[in-house]
């Protein structure tokens, strides 16, 4: 009998599969080396096939696709209600391979899958993992030259550009006010000057990588696009066009804002609704970006004025800083919704009004 639904754990090593025909009885359960699986999906008819939107799945997607086979990811939370009973490799491949076939049935027509990314997309996420890492390296550093000065006197305000001037404060005036042999270790630039010399390292490396997207972002149609929206730059703007590879996937831009996790959690019953703080669900760097975004769109006037300053003021008046950049985030989610699925230009609040 032709196998018409297979569903595949993914791991490093070994893959569990498990198909079934159009019946649905199963008639596949098959335990697959790495080195097996491209082998395995070039052998057999063109079916449908489903995974779990996990680390490598993306990659997998597009190897398998590439044999004529339609590959759907999901959620892992999607997955989860089919698993029977215990954990382990087959009951997860017959979990995976039960919600694709009820997910694509046409009893679930609302079911979103996981687009499956390019190896742009992904690239360009890639370079802002790593320049997010590296971005809290430099502040751990400069944190860290801060607090040691701090014990002997030597004290500053926050922000990176406040520990270049700390350090040159450090002459033989200054050094006279510590111990000897701190004294000794500051003037052979022993230990300071190595936190020193890896906080201007980390800071190049940084503007390397901001180098690197400003030019995606430049060769982008999407990401110049979503740059029009105030509070959203370049490096905001690629990571929208790269994390997100369908707009349309989403049925509106609440739903896009409730994936990045701006929406209030809801805790309703009895026709009763009660709403906590945004459920931070989604992506975690992407709804940073926008907060931030947002945050400075309520700082400076100019920005504000185009993204509606009635609005923003009258939210402030209400509501704290940080609760109106929230609310913000989640209108700029919206708004990039809109921009994707309809290609249009970004309008001004005086514009749109006119």
């Amino acid at each position: 009998m032709q196998v018409v639904t297979i569903g595949l754990d993914l791991a490093k090593h070994w893959f569990q599969a498990h198909g079934v025909d159009a019946a649905g009885a199963a008639i596949l359960r098959k335990r697959l080396k790495r080195s097996e699986v491209l082998a395995f999906f070039g052998g057999i008819e063109p079916c449908l096939v489903g995974m779990e939107a996990c680390a490598s799945s993306h990659h997998w997607a597009r190897e398998i696709a590439r044999f004529g086979h339609t590959v759907r990811l999901m959620p892992p939370a999607y997955v989860k209600p089919y698993v029977k009973r215990g954990k382990n490799d087959a009951a997860d491949a017959e979990a995976i391979c039960e919600a694709v076939t009820r997910c694509e049935a046409v009893t679930r027509p609302n079911m979103r899958f996981v687009a499956i990314k390019t190896p742009e997309q992904q690239g360009t996420l890639m370079l802002h993992r790593a320049r997010r890492l590296l971005v809290r390296q430099r502040t751990m550093t400069a944190c860290a030259i801060r607090s040691h000065l701090a014990e002997f006197g030597f004290i500053t305000g926050q922000g990176i550009g406040r520990v270049e001037p700390l350090l040159e404060r450090l002459g033989e005036e200054e050094a006279g006010r510590l111990p000897d042999e701190v004294r000794d270790i500051l003037a052979q630039r022993d230990i300071l000057a190595q936190l020193a010399s890896e906080l201007t390292t980390l800071g190049e490396r940084i503007a390397q990588i901001e180098a690197r997207i400003d030019a995606l972002h430049r060769a982008n149609p999407v990401s110049r696009l979503m740059a029009t929206i105030p509070g959203i730059g370049p490096i905001t703007a690629t990571a929208i066009a790269a994390t997100v590879a369908d707009a349309s996937a989403f049925r509106s831009g609440r739903d896009f804002a409730a994936w990045l996790g701006l929406t209030p959690r809801q805790n309703s019953s009895g026709g009763k609704d009660k709403l906590g703080s945004i459920t931070k669900r989604g992506d975690t760097c992407l709804r940073h970006l926008l907060f931030i975004g947002a945050r400075n769109v309520i700082r400076y006037p100019k920005a504000r004025a185009v993204a509606g300053a009635a609005w923003i003021d009258a939210l402030v008046a209400r509501r704290s800083k940080t609760l109106a950049a929230v609310a913000l985030a989640n209108k700029m989610a919206r708004i990039a919704w809109a921009m994707m699925t309809s290609g249009e230009v970004y309008r001004s609040a005086r514009e749109a009004a006119a």
